[in-house]
């Protein structure tokens, strides 16, 4: 069934998503699940490799699964990868010592062949997962948003620059419409099949939307982004969905007020009066440095403190401003998990 607030479990997430304020924020990290973890090493190295891993439903909903055992979490993140949807449209994906490689970009034909059957595994996992959880934890989808899943693709993987992906947006706006307008209708279809294997929220992860000026901003990260929450809303109108467009800066207002957005998530550079800015508008999730996880101790005991009294008197989810960084000791986030278990 989609969601589980009807029985009353993941209360705590939920509340805030409705737009609660409450005594303790629900938290939970982006990246939760990972190579940080050494069960998670051992599960990648029995998968062989990443993309199975992925696509492996009791691998999958296992790597989910381990940080909420060692940590207990408000909310288990489903292990996935937003470089799924290439897939769909039959573009191929390896990962490599350097970061992710995809095919050939496909021709526009390609991009009308939608086959979201292709990732029923990730359906599964999520019914493995939502089996397994403790009632009182939540279940949060996801999915790279448009642009974020473009730059990839034109790009053939990670880049330093985009100069591929911008060139052919600047020169060529109609072809490049089609794929967000294809890779925007995958995504709704992937996320409906997340929601109806029991997710309870799900999350677009636009990591590259702050590489956009103003007016490349709207056109390719908000307009996309708002036709996917609006479809979502109309068919699954009790779902939130939380958005991350990292890096937007003085953009994560407009992104707020324009795209339909249950929570914003905020990035690790949005200080935080500018993050209390945001709260007047909608709930906030964030956004903690990465690094001070890693490094503990200290300075992130200070950090978390100063946090939690600038943004934990509204609506607000704890989390951090990226993902969990790979050489983060595990002992760091159960300090973490400590100090986040009482009121402020």
């Amino acid at each position: 069934m989609p969601g589980t607030a009807a029985n009353g479990s993941a209360r705590l997430l939920l509340r805030a998503l409705g737009g609660e304020t409450l005594n303790r924020p629900p938290w939970w990290l982006m990246r939760q699940a990972g190579r940080y973890l050494p069960e998670y090493r051992v599960l990648r190295e029995k998968a062989g490799d990443f993309v199975t891993l992925c696509l492996t439903p009791e691998l999958a909903a296992e790597a989910t699964l381990q940080p909420i055992r060692r940590f207990g979490m408000d909310a288990a993140i489903l292990f996935s990868d937003i470089l799924l949807i290439p897939r769909v449209f039959g573009q191929s994906l390896s990962y490599e010592n350097d970061g992710p490689k995809l095919g050939p970009l496909p021709e526009p034909a390609e991009l009308s062949q939608v086959d979201v059957n292709r990732l029923a595994p990730v359906g599964e996992a999520v019914s493995r997962v939502r089996a397994a959880l403790p009632e009182t934890t939540a279940l949060i989808g996801f999915a790279g948003a448009p642009w974020t899943v473009a730059t990839y693709m034109v790009e053939g993987g990670t880049s330093r620059d985009f100069h591929r992906v911008r060139t052919l947006a600047y020169r060529d706006p109609i072809g490049f419409s089609r794929l967000i307008d294809a890779i925007t209708e995958a995504t709704r279809e992937f996320l409906a099949l997340q929601v109806e294997a029991g997710v309870d929220a799900v999350q677009l992860f636009d990591s590259w939307a702050g590489i956009l000026p103003a007016d490349g901003f709207e056109r390719w990260v908000i307009r996309p982004t708002k036709r996917l929450v609006t479809a979502l809303k109309t068919r699954f109108p009790h779902v939130p969905v939380i958005g991350f467009p990292r890096g937007a800066g003085l953009m994560y207002e407009r992104y707020a007020a324009a795209t339909g957005v249950d929570v914003i998530g905020l990035d690790t550079t949005v200080p935080h009066d500018f993050a209390r800015m945001v709260q007047a508008q909608l709930p906030v999730q964030g956004n903690l440095d990465p690094v001070l996880l890693r490094v503990g101790g200290e300075p992130m005991r200070r950090a978390v403190t100063e946090l939690r009294n600038a943004l934990g008197g509204g609506r607000y989810i704890f989390n951090l401003g990226h993902g969990v960084l790979p050489d983060t000791p595990p002992e760091h986030v159960a300090e973490l998990a400590r100090m986040l278990s009482t009121p402020r």
